[in-house]
């Protein structure tokens, strides 16, 4: 499917099924003794998930086609077996800063997985880039990149646990007046990174009067971000930090970490080979994450006042369609957009994938 192709809507069950199965068939296996070498290397999970359930159980699912079994590891011992396509719900476990997964295949590659989302006191919506499936097989490496919103209110038990989980570079894409009102708190011994998307650009400086003027703003403002001069050199030193940095343990956020931070997330993964349909639901996904937190701010205004915000807080398929559209129209391709945009060459671009893809 071609990545430019705009997405009007999405059900929640559509959402569902983006995120686990990234939408892609399962690869045919092979009968030749060459390719039956090169199936045993890949990925053969077509979906694969592990969501933290309340209480500190664990649910574990997986669809991989053309395996006899799966066995499920944590913390060096096997919790679980299952066989090609299951789900298991796993109790028990001790206390953990991320609880990791090993799904082991009985052929092929296994998947080294944990629940997206990074729960801290000071964030709603700090979660890993990866552990998606791209339209070729490939899988996205977790524990790599991360994605958050502003990172002022870390308590000091939350840096504790970012510094453990390997945060050593963070990127701030806010202006200098988000900056400034509300400065980052990083992990000790992390470099802090600015890379102003907006940069003193009057996009989202004023209020709108309507809730069809605030949804014309995200749509401008998710344009800028494509084209505007300091977006794209902000965007410029964030793929470049991710693809220089071999540690890892790469954050990008910007205050809501939904806009910003939402198309650094959508390029990347558009990069990378993730299917549309999947770096959508990933996007849209701040709707979920956040909204306990727009739900408390909209119930403490008038009623007129919360319907012309409230396309502010959300994130809509509009807003990255639009982005996607403004790639369309100013470089003619997703890649022309890497290269022309970015000035990432295919060099740098194959280096990329080789680092952040597995399988």
């Amino acid at each position: 499917m071609n990545p430019l192709t705009r997405v009007t809507s999405l059900s929640a069950a559509a959402l569902t099924a983006a995120l686990l199965t990234g939408l892609v068939a399962p690869t045919a296996s092979a009968h030749s003794h060459g390719h039956q070498h090169r199936d045993d290397r890949r990925v053969p999970f077509t979906a694969a998930t592990v969501t933290e359930n309340a209480g500190g159980t664990y649910t574990v699912a997986w669809n991989a086609p053309g395996t006899h079994g799966v066995t499920i590891r944590t913390g060096g011992r096997t919790v679980a077996r299952g066989g090609a396509t299951g789900s298991v719900t796993v109790s028990g476990l001790a206390a953990a800063d991320r609880r990791w997964f090993d799904l082991v295949p009985d052929r092929g590659t296994p998947l080294h997985l944990a629940d997206r989302l990074i729960r801290l006191q000071g964030t709603v919506n700090f979660r890993d880039a990866g552990g998606y499936r791209t339209a070729d097989g490939h899988w996205v490496k977790m524990g790599e990149v991360y994605r958050s919103d502003s990172l002022e209110k870390l308590t000091d038990a939350d840096l504790a646990k970012l510094r453990r989980l390997g945060v050593r570079t963070v990127f701030d894409l806010r202006m200098e007046s988000e900056r400034t009102t509300a400065p980052d708190r990083v992990p000790a011994g992390a470099t802090h990174v600015v890379a102003d998307v907006l940069a003193g650009t009057g996009t989202f400086t004023s209020m709108p009067k309507s809730p069809a003027e605030a949804e014309a703003m995200m749509v401008e403002g998710n344009r800028f971000m494509v084209s505007g001069d300091t977006a794209r050199t902000a965007y410029t030193t964030v793929f470049d930090g991710i693809g220089t940095d071999r540690r890892r343990g790469v954050l990008f956020h910007c205050t809501a970490g939904k806009d910003r931070t939402g198309w650094s997330n959508a390029a990347l993964l558009t990069a990378l080979g993730v299917p549309e349909e999947t770096v959508m639901a990933d996007y849209l996904a701040s709707n979920t994450y956040r909204a306990a937190a727009n739900e408390a701010i909209l119930s403490h205004l008038p009623a007129p006042q919360a319907a012309v915000y409230k396309p502010l807080l959300d994130v809509r398929p509009a807003y990255l369609n639009a982005s996607f559209a403004e790639v369309e129209e100013e470089y003619g391709s997703f890649r022309g957009y890497l290269r022309k945009g970015l000035g990432i060459d295919d060099r740098e671009l194959k280096e990329l994938k080789k680092d952040l893809l597995v399988g």
